[in-house]
């Protein structure tokens, strides 16, 4: 890990230095204010089993002054959470998702959102600070993803808990505009024994690959006999293979009036047509491993210093292929290799959409009605690490001071993709027929798709594709110090007060846009050796479909991509795709807290400077003096764009015990969330319309984006009726101001590939991230409660009501909507539990609403409502061992995607079932 020092250094030494000098001073034994010895005495609290886990989060969330949900250790333990993500579904308001953009979802929940929002306004922490982490998903590494944490980078096993805060205070850092999870890990000196280990070994089986693999969790804690010093070490190694079946439709477009089927049929013009129809079959082997140290020294009563490093490694080799009927070549064709076929009599239109249509062979012709793209992507990889330091001083009775120092990188990449896209197809027909969200009928008439067949007879390399040299940074340092004064004889209790300031960057400084190199196009070349499809590829989608498909091994692939493809980085440097960004943030902030008889709150204000530098590089012409002209992509240059902000968020909390029983909580806060670094700096992903006069695809970035400020109102009634027993209810309201939100603007940009082998300026559509305003409000309803000394159960329900404003960017074809990023409608959780000495068991179901989840080919993108059902069952050999078997996705979902409307399906995909089975010990 690069420690970029000279910011660092400084930190460290702000953060410690007042350490040293409490050190010096040899100051006396003090006592904290009884506020402070509260906080200490609950942290210090050992929890045992699920019932304990739940007694210790209610406690937690009704003391503290703000609205927060709490998640402990144990709770997680004893559940089927494999990354922290799992965890916060069962919290009410939290939502998750199994993919980060619109790459469809996979089986593992890797974003975490809160109240019908995107995850990019939901803030993620680890101790406190962020954490920079990188994405193994190159339309992740390249697309329009920054802010929002990778969470298939955080073990279960590094938690000791979870605070989830859905108001907020001057004294929090910045960043979560609609709230934050804050990952808290294990102290060393708060652990009972002088020595102890914990571990888990085990299996995972995924039943859709039918894999067995294996996954080790250790950790050691050591601490002296007074309980002064104190080591941590943990280390993890999880594996595990991954399958998910899949039925794509990539995109809609309209048919022309110009065209051969808009003039046959003028009822047809403006319809719209399915551009894609595949058969998508994704392979994937991951391998997680990493670990945490900690130390931590208390060398008096009034001193204290922690040290924390922390690093995760995911390897992601991935293997994607999807036989394809390419709707756009066979109907909208004007010229280049489009056919610009007639639908036979049949066609059927719904919703303006073509749903059902068939296409007659072409016998003779050297028309491909399909088109089939084999995508390996070998070394793919993503990892986060952090180093921090942390120290505290109680330097009298009334005053406390902390300080925090670290940094942060994360690395998302992609070296290599070894690609062959190939015409199929060739003279068959075509025909399909589309029922909604699920899976469609289509065919490519009477081609063979179990065997190549004869090269350019039945297939033919149309073009090699694809991004290489791949390795996007994410970086943070920062440093700050905090204090407390407490105060005596007052309603105000305390003052807290401090100042913070952090750098990041996101930097992606190269990208290798390859195509085929000498001899791609010989058939003598293409590897010799063909495999099918898995026998019971989508078994489960219903629908008559392409299953039985042949493909090229990944090692095969690998080495035609080694041997003919053109990966040369400076003629194949493809500039509008890199990018950077520098980002500088300094606060400061003082708050007032208060107490009385049965009330206690809080005032304060916040202040936020933010700078950005922002590098883009941009078409321009050969005679340019900046220009850069070693690119076969065309001549471009950067340009740098600066901005500055500087914002106040003032923040009140109050919280009034109404009886000893019941509580009422208000909150009101401005809070603030910087756009993704992509939607700022993104970069220009282009794909090249399919016949000479069309217009292609894109996204951009707008390095203008103001931060997004929200104004938030948060009420609650809580009612603590008995013993790990709650029922609350609360509403929020959400008033946001420059909102991010999508729409489309047509841009030309200079194109070489093979329509346009010269190179020529060819239309683009661009989906570009503006900002314009947003409204959220919603409630959350909760209720929890023992039904017995053995069994217990919860539900909670959320409400969403979010709404943005549609930006008004004069282009016909920008997607009209209002709907905002992540916003489902309604979510629900129900679960329940049974614990004894010896047997624990817990079962929890999750339901949320569809919601909008972007732009993708000029189309919108909608994931359809989903339920998922999971258990545990462990069994306490000893006190020292046990057995847990965990299961996810029991209910084996499907997970489907919609364009504006549900007979404009975009996908369907299924992941299948995993089981866990460990054997875990204590000593």
């Amino acid at each position: 890990m690069k420690l970029r020092k000279s910011m660092l250094s400084v930190s460290i030494v702000a953060a410690l230095g007042f350490a040293g000098t409490a050190m010096a001073q040899d100051t006396a034994t003090t006592t904290a204010a009884a506020s402070s010895q509260e906080a200490k005495d609950l942290d210090t609290v050992v929890v045992k089993g699920i019932r304990g886990a739940i007694e210790q989060s209610l406690q937690t969330k009704r003391d503290d002054v703000t609205r927060v949900e709490v998640i402990t250790s144990e709770d997680i333990g004893k559940m089927p959470d494999k990354n922290v993500a799992d965890s916060l579904a069962r919290v009410p308001g939290v939502n998750i998702s199994a993919a980060s953009a619109n790459e469809g979802a996979f089986d593992e929940n890797d974003r975490v959102s809160m109240r019908g929002t995107s995850p990019s306004l939901t803030q993620t922490l680890v101790d406190g600070h962020n954490i920079a982490s990188g994405d193994w998903f190159v339309l992740n590494q390249t697309g329009t993803v920054g802010r929002s944490v990778s969470y298939s980078l955080l073990p279960a096993e590094l938690v000791d808990k979870v605070v989830v805060r859905k108001s907020s205070e001057a004294k929090l850092v910045e960043g979560g505009a609609v709230g934050s999870v804050d990952i808290q890990t294990r102290n060393p000196l708060n652990f009972d024994e002088g020595f102890s280990i914990f571990g888990s070994i085990g299996a995972v089986y995924a039943d859709q690959p039918s894999k067995t693999d294996p996954q080790i969790s250790v950790l050691g804690n050591w601490k002296n006999s007074d309980g002064t010093f104190g080591l941590t070490v943990q280390a993890f190694s999880e594996e595990r293979h991954l399958r998910r079946d899949g039925q794509e439709l990539l995109g809609y477009e309209t048919i022309g009036a110009g065209t051969a089927a808009g003039i046959a049929h003028p009822d047809l013009v403006g319809v719209y047509f399915p551009v894609l129809i595949g058969s998508a079959l994704f392979e994937q082997e991951r391998k997680r491993t990493g670990g945490m140290f900690s130390a931590q020294w208390k060398p008096s009563d009034t001193v204290e210093l922690e040290a924390n490093y922390f690093r995760s490694d995911m390897e992601a080799d991935n293997y994607n292929r999807n036989y394809m009927l390419w709707g756009r070549r066979i109907i909208n064709g004007s010229g280049g290799t489009d056919i610009g076929q007639v639908p036979l009599p049949g066609y059927v239109v719904r919703n303006n959409t073509l749903v059902a249509a068939q296409f007659a062979a072409t016998p003779g012709q050297d028309h491909a009605f399909g088109i089939y793209d084999m995508i390996n992507r070998p070394n793919s990889e993503s990892s986060a690490e952090f180093f921090s330091v942390d120290g505290k001083w109680d330097v009298s009775d009334k005053l406390t001071l902390k300080g925090q120092a670290g940094t942060s990188e994360g690395h998302g990449k992609t070296p290599t993709q070894d690609v062959m896209e190939f015409d199929t197809g060739i003279n068959t027909g075509a025909a399909w027929n589309i029922h909604g969200v699920g899976a469609a009928d289509w065919n490519l008439g009477t081609a063979n798709t179990a065997a190549p067949g004869t090269a350019n007879t039945d297939f033919r390399l149309d073009w090699v594709f694809g991004d290489n040299d791949i390795d996007v940074e994410d970086s943070e340092d920062w440093g700050q110090i905090d204090g407390t004064y407490f105060v005596e004889g007052s309603t105000i209790s305390s003052v807290d007060f401090g100042v913070r300031s952090a750098r990041h960057e996101r930097d992606l400084p190269q990208v290798t846009g390859q195509g085929p190199g000498p001899g791609a196009f010989d058939p003598a070349n293409w590897p010799q050796s063909f495999r099918d499809y898995p026998s019971d590829y989508a078994e489960g989608f219903g629908g008559n479909f392409p299953r039985d498909i042949w493909y090229y091994s990944a090692d095969d692939l690998h080495q035609f991509g080694s041997n003919f493809s053109n990966r040369d980085p400076i003629s194949r440097f493809r500039y509008n795709a890199a990018y950077g960004l520098k980002e500088r943030s300094d606060a400061a902030y003082g708050q007032l807290n208060f107490r009385g008889d049965r009330w206690t709150g809080n005032f304060g204000v916040r202040y936020v400077r933010t700078e950005e530098e922002v590098k883009n590089y941009v078409q321009t012409t050969a005679q340019d003096p900046e220009a850069i002209t070693t690119s076969a992509f065309g001549p471009y240059k950067p340009i740098i764009t600066k901005n500055e902000y500087n914002d106040w968020l003032p923040s009140a909390n109050f919280k009034y015990d109404i009886n000893d029983e019941t509580v009422l909580r208000l909150a009101l806060s401005r809070t603030l969330t910087r756009a993704d670094f992509s939607a700022l700096a993104g970069s220009v992903s282009l794909s090249p319309p399919a016949n000479v006069g069309g217009v292609g695809t894109g996204t951009g970035g707008n390095p203008n984006l103001e931060p997004i400020l929200s104004t938030n109102f948060d009420a609650t009634w809580e009612w603590y009726y008995g013993e790990r027993s709650l029922v609350s209810a609360g509403v929020f309201y959400m008033d946001i101001d420059n909102y991010v939100s999508l729409g489309n603007v047509r841009q030309s940009f200079f194109t070489i590939d093979n329509l346009h082998p010269q190179g020529a300026d060819v239309p683009y559509d661009l989906a570009v991230p503006v900002n314009t305003n947003a409204k959220v409000k919603g409630f959350e309803l909760a209720w929890e409660q023992p039904l017995s000394d053995n069994f217990g159960a919860f539900a909670n329900y959320t409400y969403a009501d979010g709404e943005a404003d549609n930006p008004d960017d004069g282009n016909p074809a920008t997607v009209e909507t209002d709907a905002m990023l992540g916003t489902s409608e309604n979510t629900i959780n129900v679960g329940a539990y049974f614990e004894n000495e010896m047997f624990n068991a817990r079962v929890n179901y999750t339901w949320r609403d569809e919601f909008f989840s972007g732009l993708d080919r000029a189309s919108a993108f909608w994931q359809d409502s989903i339920g998922t059902l999971s258990a545990s069952v462990g069994w306490k050999i000893n006190e020292n061992m046990s057995l847990q078997l965990d299961a996810m996705n029991l209910n084996n979902p499907k997970i489907a995607y919609f364009a504006e409307n549900k007979d404009r399906p975009r996908s369907i995909y299924e992941n299948g079932r995993q089981y866990y089975l460990n054997f875990r010990f204590n000593y």
